[in-house]
């Protein structure tokens, strides 16, 4: 015990003295919020102004350019739509096309428009002339509405533009295009105009869940659904950023061949296991050090945004889950760290190592995208199944538990499963790691590896 002590406590104090762990500690939650707030920003910007747009209207007597260029100017209808569609679930179900436009809705593009009128001439003519402004950089582009476009739903409108490859103005242009029609539409079947905002209100639902014992809880905002994957999220990172550092610290030794003096005086599981735990401590240093200056901002943060008519939605979720979050995130953590303990004794160099331990990282993100599946359906056989296999239940279950809390005896199997393959991991990696911490030269094989875990 007492070596195995010496072995956490010079793991732990020489991984937290490093440079990397000072800077990593002060710099991470600066990096995090610069790459989740840096992308919304530079997404909100656009460059060259505002887009300037001609219309060319076909319609004669139904006058749809001043509806059009109201629309185009009036950003109101973009932002209702945004509130139609902010839950946490319409999110995970989008795929990139739909997560686009939904940035492109949530962006403040301005316009300048003007009519260009026929006055007369073909259709032709004026496209050649607007053409030859966009030629002379005047326009950015132009919409074409055909004559037919409040009769007949098959129309299309065109449209010509130097960067028809800027799909988010395309997308913009295309929203507000089709309210002043739809607008339009309902005007000319007699419904009268100031009746249209009432009649198009949308109609929101309000979610209630209901227990095994048929009783009613408070209203579900979505933040559940939000936490898990931030949880989620947070086990994918911890596992790629950790265990590079176990699998690092492995491989350190066998180049320096430290492990052929620790070998004659302590043995391999001892220094295996205490460098595991050496490692996993300074990981939960680093974090606490993270959540506490996380929280500290909150508590600045929160309360002035709800002063400022912010609302703030926070989970509704019970304290149990709170306990099945630590053990499934150990489980999670101590499995896939195990996996890079025995990939760094097979290899003799941090690229091979790396190469190697490219599988873990498709493992972690199967276990990611399984759970988009487990959310629609959490009691199906797919998901009893995913959420009992070691690699996929660090994610798979939490969602399970926030979704629709399975019966106890599931989780338990689950947590009994999950660590009983870490105790068989870590019986098969001490078995590999005793010879092949000794190996130099080149990279185990299979068969060698196979031979190794049979020798007594």
């Amino acid at each position: 015990m007492n070596k195995l002590l010496a072995i956490i406590k010079r793991e732990y104090i020489a991984k937290v003295r490093t440079k990397f762990f000072v800077v990593m500690t002060i710099l991470g939650p600066v990096l995090l919020a610069i790459f989740t707030v840096l992308p919304a920003f530079l997404f909100s910007v656009k460059t060259g102004g505002d887009t300037r747009l001609a219309i060319v209207d076909q319609t004669a007597g139904a006058g749809l350019y001043a509806p059009i260029r109201n629309a185009l100017l009036n950003q109101d209808h973009d932002e209702d739509d945004d509130n139609k569609q902010s839950g946490v679930t319409e999110s995970v179900r989008e795929n990139p096309q739909q997560r686009m436009e939904k940035a492109g809705r949530s962006l403040k593009g301005t316009f300048r428009v003007e009519e260009a009128k026929l006055n007369g001439r073909s259709l032709e003519d004026v496209k050649r002339e607007l053409n030859a402004r966009i030629g002379r950089d005047e326009l950015e582009g132009y919409l074409v509405i055909p004559p037919d476009i409040l009769s007949n739903s098959e129309s299309k409108t065109a449209y010509y533009g130097r960067n028809v490859g800027d799909v988010i103005t395309r997308e913009q242009i295309e929203r507000r295009l089709n309210n002043a029609v739809r607008r339009q539409r309902l005007v000319a079947e007699g419904v009268k105009d100031q009746d249209i905002d009432a009649l198009s209100k949308s109609v929101d639902i309000a979610a209630y869940p209901i227990n095994e014992q048929g009783q009613e809880g408070a209203e579900d905002s979505g933040a559940g659904f939000a936490m898990v994957f931030i949880i989620a999220c947070l086990i994918y990172i911890t596992v790629l950023l950790y265990g590079q550092v176990v699998l690092g610290a492995v491989i350190e030794e066998k180049e320096t061949r430290i492990a052929e003096i620790l070998f004659s005086s302590v043995r391999p599981f001892t220094i295996m296991f205490g460098k595991l735990i050496g490692v996993s401590l300074m990981a939960l240093t680093q974090m606490a050090i993270w959540a506490i200056a996380f929280g500290a901002v909150a508590l600045y943060v929160v309360p002035s945004m709800t002063a400022q008519g912010f609302e703030i939605n926070l989970p509704h979720l019970p304290s149990v889950f709170f306990v099945y979050f630590f053990l499934f995130f150990a489980l999670g953590y101590f499995l896939y760290a195990t996996i890079y303990v025995l990939v760094g004794s097979m290899v003799t160099t941090t690229q091979e190592g790396g190469q190697m331990a490219m599988p873990v990282v498709f493992l972690l993100m199967a276990g990611l995208y399984m759970s988009f599946m487990v959310i629609r359906a959490p009691n199906s056989s797919f998901a009893f199944w995913v959420s009992m296999i070691p690699f996929f239940a660090p994610i798979t279950m939490l969602v399970r538990i926030v979704a629709q809390t399975p019966p106890f005896w599931q989780i338990a199997l689950s947590l009994t499963i999950g660590f009983g393959s870490v105790a068989l991991l870590l019986w098969l990696a001490s078995r590999i790691y005793r010879i092949g911490m000794l190996m130099y030269g080149k990279k185990a094989t299979i068969p060698e590896v196979a031979r190794w875990v049979r020798q007594s």
